[in-house]
């Protein structure tokens, strides 16, 4: 087992542009640590992404404030899962929190059919949910105004980065049929016409001015302002299908996390419709690795045969009836599908408060397709394709912070996620070991407690993505 240091500095920066990213402003009540001072943890697939966290953590941000800031850079530097077309959902907690923190769900939702007369929705487009949802989250838990929040991401798109190695083998393993979209192709493209390798740069210049726009009007102009109409009429041009009342009507929710107990540790997981959760739960619970992605998927096999697309009843109902399943052990539900994409990220702050999402395009890339001159990636439709795992836990102890995983890579994301909080609990360091064969983990573990001794606080991301995780100094 790789020493505590070892783990943090086990980090793969391959593709990683340190010098393009431009740091936030440093708002009036944004105080920057001392030299030295403990100022949080964070871990993502995407180095990038990692960088914009620490730089808000290191400028007094709390976590809430680094994960906002995080996911608007994934919709730069990680588009093929993260764009702002994405849904997804993330677990917060901070030191007190009952029922181990809450759960926001801003899971991609299918547009209406499109009225007569418009172009044919030949490659139904999501309703982009990951600007409403991160904004939901840092409502309830950040610091500083949102806006504040967004020049990072604003300054990736203007200046460009170096292609990574996760992007660089989503655009490898989709380049033919995705380059077949001249908006897609004129920015994912290089001048002999293949797809951007690792390394090569990737400047957008219209998604600069989408995310700039949201700075300064809010980001209810994307779904009821001048960028909303333009992201309608892009969609519409590129068959995605969606109108104005799809982006009004889609709101995120808040809701009760599923908990379990081990000892007096009390571990929260995201509750469906986020069911991956659940299968994280069921894995958690498993009395070996062995079995624990099998039990898994089973039980969301399961969940979903017989709950549908889970979204019946009040979220209370919902979250009893899951309860419940979970207690009871799961069901066999036979396997899963393969399943879309995914990618996550954590972040503690020196406090204790604790942020895990995951967020998927429903497809690599979602529909292939760019929304007119936004420069936003259009994601797929969930009603032609399963939902993917979105999984994340986070583990506390009476009043303090204990530990946080958060999954991506598909069918084994949600075991992934269950191993991997089972295995710190127990006393093991997150070490960037695989622990499932696809299954990749994003983890930061506190064994002192937080708040308390954050010096121990240790970070790890999967090598197999090629992200980047930084300890607490």
């Amino acid at each position: 087992m790789r020493t505590a240091l070892s783990a943090v500095l086990a980090i793969s920066v391959t593709g990683c542009s340190l010098n393009n990213y431009s740091p936030v402003k440093i708002v009036s009540h944004m105080f920057g640590p001392s030299p030295g001072a403990l100022v949080g943890t964070v871990s993502a697939d995407e180095p990038e992404a990692t960088l914009v966290g620490r730089d808000i953590l290191q400028r007094g941000g709390n976590a809430a404030d680094a994960a906002a800031a995080m996911g608007m850079a994934l919709s730069v530097t990680l588009p093929s899962r993260a764009s702002l077309g994405a849904g997804g959902a993330c677990l917060a907690y901070r030191p007190g929190d009952q029922n181990g923190g809450r759960a926001f769900m801003f899971l991609p939702v299918a547009g209406t059919v499109a009225a007569t007369g418009m172009p044919r929705a030949d490659r139904p487009a999501a309703v982009p949910m990951m600007a409403r949802g991160l904004y939901l989250m840092h409502l309830q838990y950040g610091s500083v105004a949102f806006s504040e929040l967004l020049p990072g991401a604003i300054a990736l798109a203007a200046n460009g980065i170096n292609v990574s190695r996760q992007l660089a083998g989503d655009l490898a393993a989709v380049q033919v049929p995705l380059l077949a979209d001249a908006g897609i192709r004129a920015i994912f493209s290089r001048s002999d016409g293949k797809a951007l390798a690792e390394g090569d740069a990737l400047v957008q210049t219209h998604l600069s001015g989408a995310l700039d726009q949201i700075r300064g009007m809010g980001v209810g102009d994307l779904y009821n302002g001048a960028l909303g109409q333009s992201f309608i009429a892009g969609s519409q041009g590129a068959g995605g299908g969606l109108q104005m009342a799809d982006l009004r009507g889609a709101v995120p929710s808040e809701q009760v996390p599923l908990t379990l107990s081990s000892g007096e540790t009390q571990v929260a997981f995201l509750p469906p419709p986020a069911d991956g959760g659940l299968g994280s739960a069921v894995a958690f619970r498993s009395a070996a690795s062995s079995d624990a992605s099998t039990r898994a998927q089973a039980a969301i096999a399961a969940w979903r045969a017989q709950n549908g697309n889970a979204t019946g009843g009040t979220a209370d109902s919902l979250a009893a009836r899951a309860q419940a399943f979970v207690n009871g052990g799961g069901a066999a539900g036979g396997g899963l599908p393969s399943l879309p994409a995914s990618t996550s990220f954590t972040v503690v702050d020196h406090a204790g408060m604790a942020v895990a999402c995951s967020m998927s395009m429903d497809n690599l890339f979602g529909t292939g397709r760019m929304a007119g001159n936004t420069g936003i990636v259009l994601g797929a439709s969930p009603a032609r394709l399963p939902q993917p795992l979105y999984t994340a836990a986070i583990a506390s102890q009476g009043r303090a912070f204990r530990a946080v995983a958060a999954g991506s890579g598909q069918n084994d994301a949600a075991a992934a996620v269950g191993i991997t909080m089972r295995n710190i609990l127990a006393g093991q360091v997150p070490d960037a070991h695989p622990v499932t064969a696809q299954g990749r983990v994003n983890a930061i573990s506190c064994p002192r407690g937080l708040p308390g001794d954050g010096a121990t606080c240790i970070a790890a991301t999967d090598p197999r993505g090629a992200g980047l995780a930084m300890g607490p100094r």
